[in-house]
């Protein structure tokens, strides 16, 4: 490296990394605090995983509970925020707190500091920042995954992630089939109907169901009262209306799994499908449901059930890897397999922090808002 590259080495209280939600909420909080830091994001811009979402993608959180710690969505807004109303929140919360993200400089390598120094040492391209605290804010979905599935290369239609999809446009009139039936597999489901494409859904196994609306009231706020109690008493009283709102699924071909929601959550930090219209689009035939995928042919799939089917394309929403080894090393071993926890702000380390990576039934912009300002509250009691 020429001298003229030379890597700067800058003394800092806290090194966040990440600008998305997590991050921005966690430096907003620092900033009332008082504490000094370094907000770092690897992309040219703030948000950039809910810039590449998809053009339907809105939340499944109403507005009053999905706004980060000070300042709230602007008048005007839906109760459920599209993602470009969020992208939009977001920048204009940079402005409302003051934040100065350093863009285009993402978080290389995470290590313990040498021997005889506290903290850790962050490492970008531009500089080797010396810390007591690092809060890692990239995010549960940062890579997506695409399973190997057998015949895949020899498929002779589109196949993409979910992670790739904009809109089903360019898919209007063509037969799409959609893997997963997960909140970005219904929503994208949905999606491609409207824009004229003739869509089914691979189901893998069982699943839960919750409406996102019930009678016109927003079902975290049921399932808030809920909450409280053990996740599966809490399934147990939330039954009934969990049945009222997306029917009987049995009838549908869906087999619901053998605990409900909270406990889904609780147990493998997994969000079942909040319903915004895709239950009634299969009620109704227009979206067809299909068995697990076995493998491709070349013009289509071959299902569990043993049947074939020719698709013009197949969208994977089989999901995301938070893959924190890439920031961490060894260190992600001290965390959890998915990077969450059911109890809050995740500390692995002393000095470590992961905000973002709890999946809670409070909502994942909602927990962020409680995580960050627990994370902040640590930070500016320790010494």
């Amino acid at each position: 490296m020429a001298a003229s590259e030379a890597v700067e080495e800058v003394r800092v209280p806290v090194v966040v990394a990440g600008a998305g939600p997590a991050g921005l909420a966690t430096a907003a909080c620092l900033t009332r605090a008082g504490v000094e830091h370094v907000l770092l994001e690897q992309a040219p811009e703030i948000a950039s995983s809910w810039r590449r979402h998809y053009d339907r993608l809105h939340l499944h959180t109403p507005k009053g509970i999905s706004a980060l710690p000070h300042v709230p969505y602007p008048r005007g807004t839906p109760r459920y925020p599209s993602r470009d109303d969020v992208i939009a929140y977001l920048e204009r919360y940079v402005g409302a707190m003051g934040l100065r993200p350093r863009l285009a400089e993402g978080v290389q390598a995470i290590d313990a500091a040498p021997a005889g120094d506290e903290g850790w040492t962050v490492h970008t391209a531009r500089a080797r920042y010396r810390c007591r605290h690092v809060v890692v804010a990239t995010g549960l979905a940062r890579v997506p995954r695409l399973p190997d599935w057998p015949g895949r290369d020899r498929y002779g239609g589109e196949l993409i992630h979910s992670a790739g999809y904009r809109n089903g446009a360019v898919w209007r009139g063509r037969r799409v089939l959609v893997i997963g039936i997960g909140n970005s597999g219904g929503e994208i489901a949905l999606d491609l109907l409207e824009r004229g494409a003739t869509p089914a859904i691979s189901v893998r196994g069982p699943v839960n169901v919750i409406p996102r609306d019930l009678l016109g009231i927003p079902i975290l706020a049921v399932g808030a009262l809920l909450r409280v109690l053990p996740p599966w008493l809490g399934d147990l009283l939330g039954r009934p209306l969990v049945r009222l709102g997306t029917g009987d699924l049995g009838a549908l071909g869906l087999r619901r799994l053998p605990y409900g929601p909270l406990t889904q959550v609780d147990r493998h930090g997994r969000i079942p499908l909040i319903d915004a219209g895709t239950i009634a689009q299969i009620r109704a035939g227009r979206i067809a449901l299909r068995s697990g995928i076995q493998g491709f042919t070349s013009d289509g799939v071959r299902f569990d059930d043993g049947s074939e089917e020719s698709f013009d394309a197949v969208v994977a929403a089989t999901g995301y890897s938070p893959a924190l080894a890439q920031t961490l090393g060894a260190l992600a071993e001290l965390c959890a397999p998915t990077g969450l926890t059911s109890d809050g702000a995740i500390h692995p380390r002393p000095g470590l922090h992961l905000c973002g990576f709890t999946v809670s039934t409070r909502g994942m912009l909602n927990q962020i808002r409680h995580d960050a300002a627990a994370i902040a509250r640590t930070i500016r009691r320790t010494p």
